[in-house]
């Protein structure tokens, strides 16, 4: 009996079994690690869920044609945010661009009727001039020294006295020559401006990931000094993205004056184009203050914009909210980029 006693009592007693986490408990762990880990999977969740939202609320959401309204509405402000990023992650800003935006189809109705200009250098000719007036904010801002935010807003004050001045304030129409294929191909199909749209975020995202002008960039913004005493020439970063940002502007003024077959002195709003790419940027996962940034968040925020804009339409709720959601969105996007930049920094992804 004392035997049986002492036995129990040297005998280990059993550790529960851990029971291995369900199928839904692993997939909240990846998705939570994907969205720590990759700034564009948290805006990917947001637009899928409005995606599903707006289709229960308004089952006319997910038609083709409405789709079609969704794609034109973000490919122009993805366009530019593209540019903005880059030009964030290097640590500067332009407000102009929204003014290149609206004077790249003058500068094509100009060199074409006025001059007689064939139309694709016409086109090549208004991105020069757009690659011009980058090359000047990026001269004022980082040879003269004058903040970007500063030079930008002269900048875009002139150019919209420009657009005035040279149209009369009024809007005109697509030049004869450019009609047809040209504008079907560059703006005027449906889906046009989303092909084009995605194929520049493609190209910049490997730009910005994969080569040496996106590792400067990422270096000028996050370490202006170290990057400089590395043999990283930093103003020509800084001017090049000015500049990168200049011409994306314009191409995506002419993709938008062609798709509504009319030049319009206020095409795009000037500064509603401006903020709407920054606003996509920010959203994406693009910090203010430079270093750090994601093309394809930025393209996943225009998403996010233009949904929200068409699906309060079709549901009924007045423009107006859309800008206190839209300031809602920075405010939260801003708080999570700053947590989730912690959690990386604290090595817990």
């Amino acid at each position: 009996m004392v035997s049986e006693v002492a036995a129990r009592e040297q005998t280990p007693a059993r550790e529960p079994v851990a029971r291995p986490p369900g199928a839904g408990w692993r997939l909240l762990r990846v998705v939570g690690d994907a969205v720590v880990r990759r700034r564009e999977a948290s805006v990917l969740l947001v637009a899928a869920g409005l995606m599903v939202y707006f289709q229960f609320t308004a089952p006319n959401f997910l038609t083709r044609d409405n789709l079609v309204n969704i794609a034109q509405a973000a490919a122009p402000g993805a366009v530019v945010a593209v540019g903005i990023v880059l030009l964030l992650v290097s640590g500067e800003i332009d407000l102009s661009v929204g003014m290149v935006f609206a004077l790249a189809p003058f500068l094509l109705r100009y060199a074409v009727d006025f001059y007689g200009v064939p139309v694709i250098p016409a086109i090549m000719l208004a991105l020069a001039i757009s690659a011009g007036i980058g090359f000047a904010n990026g001269f004022i801002s980082v040879t003269l020294r004058v903040p970007s935010f500063v030079t930008t807003l002269g900048t875009f004050y002139f150019l919209q006295g420009v657009v005035l001045t040279t149209s009369h304030a009024y809007p005109a129409e697509i030049p004869e020559p450019a009609r047809g294929a040209i504008q079907r191909w560059l703006g005027a199909a449906d889906w046009a401006e989303l092909i084009w749209g995605v194929a520049i975020v493609a190209v910049f995202h490997v730009v910005l990931t994969r080569t040496r002008w996106g590792l400067h960039t990422i270096s000028v913004g996050g370490n202006p000094l170290g990057a400089t005493e590395a043999g990283i020439r930093a103003s020509r970063i800084k001017i090049g993205n000015f500049m990168i940002t200049s011409v994306l502007g314009a191409f995506a003024g002419l993709m938008e004056a062609f798709r509504v077959n009319t030049i319009d002195p206020n095409l795009g709003g000037g500064t509603g184009v401006t903020f709407t790419a920054i606003s996509a940027a920010v959203i994406g996962g693009t910090a203010l203050a430079g270093g750090s940034g994601t093309i394809v968040g930025a393209f996943l925020g225009a998403v996010v914009l233009a949904e929200l804009q068409n699906g309060f339409n079709l549901i009924g709720i007045s423009a107006n909210p859309f800008f206190l959601v839209l300031g809602a969105a920075i405010l939260i996007s801003m708080i999570a980029n700053q947590y989730l930049s912690r959690l990386r920094r604290a090595g817990r992804t």
